[in-house]
């Protein structure tokens, strides 16, 4: 409750201001001061109106507040889903790919013949557990693929397709 110090009574006060009640029952003015000139301590109308009118433009800023973001966090949250359904596009198109690779002939032949199955033309075979190793010259050798590198100078080989092999 605020509290507020009564003004001093002048002696020179206009009689105007004074109400009936200021004067004593025997007709000698009283020094305590007139209750209808001091002003209303308390919430009036305005104030009133005022401050339900902040409360009001407070929560609106409140609400809006939440809903922008509220409206952040779902374009978070597409903008996640989009890279994540452009990463499972690109992951099923490799897959198709893979499917295509897998089904042509080609393919099932050579995992056939991992297995030890082929076609009926080929002939399947395995080297025993403790075959040597090829000879240098063998076929399939190393030495004799194309592309090995050999101690055959290039100009003696030429020499040796026009003329034959020097004895």
């Amino acid at each position: 409750m605020l509290r507020r110090t009564p003004q001093r009574p002048t002696d020179d006060a206009p009689e105007e201001t004074r109400s009936p009640r200021t004067a004593d029952v025997l007709g000698v003015p009283s020094t305590e001061p007139d209750l209808a000139s001091l002003p209303i301590v308390g919430i009036t109308p305005r104030r009133l109106a005022a401050l339900l009118g902040v409360l009001l433009a407070t929560w609106i800023i409140i609400v809006f507040a939440r809903q922008v973001s509220e409206a952040a966090a779902a374009t978070g949250r597409a903008e996640t889903m989009v890279a994540a359904n452009a990463a499972r596009r690109a992951e099923i198109a490799g897959l198709e790919r893979e499917l295509d690779r897998i089904q042509q002939p080609r393919y099932v032949l050579q995992q056939a013949r991992a297995y030890g199955l082929g076609g009926s033309k080929e002939i399947a075979f395995r080297l025993a557990p403790g075959a040597p190793p090829l000879g240098e010259h063998a076929p399939g050798s190393a030495a004799s693929r194309v592309g090995a590198p050999s101690s055959v100078s290039p100009l003696e080989r030429g020499l040796t397709l026009l003329f034959g092999p020097g004895d």
